[in-house]
């Protein structure tokens, strides 16, 4: 049968580690990623009848779940395909390891930056005739989750390959992963964001609406997540002091620093539906352009307990008159960065006032004074 008629089952190898003991390194050289294949191989056999009619494929990386989870699975998708490559000739147990530390492919390099996660995951996948496959997935759904304990071969050889301890070592499906990681982002607070970030997944055709746990609309479409303004969804919120306003922005921006974070790493945006302009890490409100016949304008910096500095405003003054120029919420990167980017956008050097804390109005607007220390 020509490969391109077999279908793929994609698992992983699933490895808990001690929070104070993680790998050195994140992928296995070649050698080492095809012993492991071979147990894994063995482990296969014991828990699913038939597999050894298919063919298994492992890609020697320990990822984190949200690089696996990108939409079109790129990982599994770059394993099946340069598997699916290889003639029969050269049996039923292909690995990918690294040569020199490098993978063969991009898509099978684990991303360092999502390093440090005690839950570390080997992709593989099996390559099956459809008329005998579709009988195998449905084993994998049933008796990976419930007896998918790695042997004891397989084990061994992870902690000394690796060097580190393990807690567990089990077999899991793609669809276990997924499972679980929708009750990691439960427990983490994270459920409204799992419920539009699963249909980017499953069924990126389709669109999905919800409510953040803070009440911001939130919808999967066309490959992006979108959700409201936060100004523009604070101002109309009713809200009965200032104080409760300014309590409703910080833990706006809170929410979105976490989902944003989050949806980076599943290689998904976040895209705000307002008027102004946005970045990953940066809302903007333009308000006015500035005023040759006024002072330079000034930057004022708004922070929050346990959040540092939320957002920046750059305004001009008159007399005891403020008048604001442009708003930006900070959802990451570098203040100075965002400083010197309102700065610019408004052609003027602007002196940077002391930081103070969020002070909005009732109606969520910004409370600016020019009654502050520039330095």
């Amino acid at each position: 049968m020509d490969a391109n008629d077999l279908i793929s089952l994609p698992g992983v190898l699933a490895l808990e580690c001690r929070p104070d003991e993680l790998p050195a390194r994140i992928v296995l050289e070649r050698d080492a990623a095809e012993t492991l294949a071979a147990h894994m191989a063995e482990d296969l056999q014991r828990l699913l009848p038939g597999v050894a009619e298919s063919r298994l494929a492992l890609a020697g990386g320990l990822f984190d779940a949200a690089q696996l989870l990108r939409p079109q699975f790129p990982a599994f998708s770059t394993l099946e395909e340069l598997a699916a490559r290889l003639p029969r000739s050269q049996g039923g147990v292909i690995a990918f390891g690294a040569r020199d530390g490098r993978m063969p492919a991009q898509s099978l390099a684990p991303d360092p930056v999502l390093a440090g996660s005690p839950m570390l995951y080997l992709p593989w996948t099996l390559l099956a005739d459809p008329a005998a496959g579709h009988a195998l997935g449905e084993a994998m759904e049933v008796e990976l989750i419930g007896r998918g304990e790695a042997g004891e071969r397989t084990a061994d050889f992870l902690i000394r390959a690796l060097d580190v301890p393990l807690e567990h070592v089990r077999y899991l499906s793609r669809h276990d992963l997924l499972a679980l990681t929708c009750v990691q982002y439960e427990h983490a607070g994270l459920a409204p964001l799992w419920s539009v970030l699963e249909p980017a997944l499953l069924t990126p055709d389709k669109s999905e609406s919800t409510l953040s746990a803070r009440g911001l609309p939130l919808r999967y479409e066309a490959g992006a997540i979108h959700t409201a303004h936060p100004l523009h969804w604070l101002r109309q919120t009713q809200h009965e002091s200032p104080e409760e306003a300014a309590q409703t922005l910080a833990g706006l921006v809170f929410e979105l620093r976490q989902y944003a974070a989050v949806l980076q790493a599943h290689h998904l945006a976040l895209r705000f539906e307002h008027d102004g302009d946005a970045e990953p890490t940066r809302i903007v409100e333009h308000l006015a352009e500035s005023d040759a016949s006024l002072p330079p304008p000034t930057l004022h910096a708004h922070t929050a307990p346990g959040l540092g500095i939320i957002a920046l405003s750059i305004a001009q003054a008159e007399g005891n008159h403020v008048h604001p120029l442009a708003h930006a919420l900070i959802i990451g990167g570098r203040i100075q960065e965002h400083a010197q980017a309102l700065a610019r956008r408004y052609g003027r050097d602007a002196q940077m006032a002391e930081p103070k804390r969020i002070r909005v109005d009732a109606r969520g607007r910004f409370v600016l004074t020019s009654e502050t220390t520039l330095h």
